[in-house]
């Protein structure tokens, strides 16, 4: 499948693309970074900026593209630019082009406004309304084939191969185990227009995912 990953020099996007390349798929990771971040057959390289018009965005998506990622962030720093305005005028561009399952990496409980007092959420009330308007913009205008991947803390350690799903706290997540998740929602018809929570767990990911 060839597949166009939002983000790809993130922390996430970069372990994302590497467990795509490994399953064959063909990938274009965007990033603003001028070296090539995978030396690989398979994956080629866009400098996206998500800040531009949408048509232009828009022109720079190729036309077979099958599957797009949405794993891009502005580290707090423009949050309406990046993870509001940006995220909806990728949704807008991908509709448009007539490409159809998009993937969305968001944060835990991002449209359950009542857990936002939560400790280690209070703090980021920012950042968390940029993701509450992107989702809901995705869920409720777009005809995209959508899911919406909300992971808690992310931690830089190995991933265990195992999460929970729609816990009633944040928790965190391996990133290993993040880009898994990501990879194993791609064709997963019954997580087609899905939001859900993921946190470390002790159940495999595909039979997880099964689950939603």
């Amino acid at each position: 499948m060839k597949i166009l990953v939002i983000g790809a020099s993130g922390r996430v996007g970069s372990d994302l693309v590497k467990q795509l390349l490994a399953e064959n798929h063909q990938v274009i990771g965007t990033t603003r970074q001028e070296e090539q971040l995978f030396s690989d057959d398979n994956y080629t390289q866009l400098d996206l900026d998500i800040m531009a018009e949408k048509d232009n965005i828009q022109q720079q998506l190729e036309d077979d593209i099958e599957a797009v990622y949405f794993v891009a962030g502005s580290g707090g720093k423009e949050i309406l630019e990046v993870d509001l305005h940006g995220a909806v005028k990728t949704m807008q561009a991908v509709q448009d082009k007539g490409i159809k399952r998009y993937i969305m990496l968001s944060t835990v409980f991002s449209l359950d406004t009542s857990k936002w007092d939560n400790e280690g959420i209070k703090d980021l009330k920012g950042y968390y309304i940029g993701k509450h308007y992107a989702d809901q913009w995705l869920v409720n205008d777009s005809s995209l084939d959508y899911t919406i991947v909300q992971a808690g803390a992310l931690k830089e350690r190995a991933g265990t191969g195992k999460i929970a799903i729609d816990k009633d706290e944040a928790g965190e997540n391996a990133i290993e185990d993040v880009a898994a998740t990501l990879v194993a929602v791609l064709n997963a018809d019954n997580t087609s227009k899905k939001v859900f929570n993921i946190q470390n767990g002790e159940t495999a990911i595909k039979e997880a995912i099964a689950s939603v």
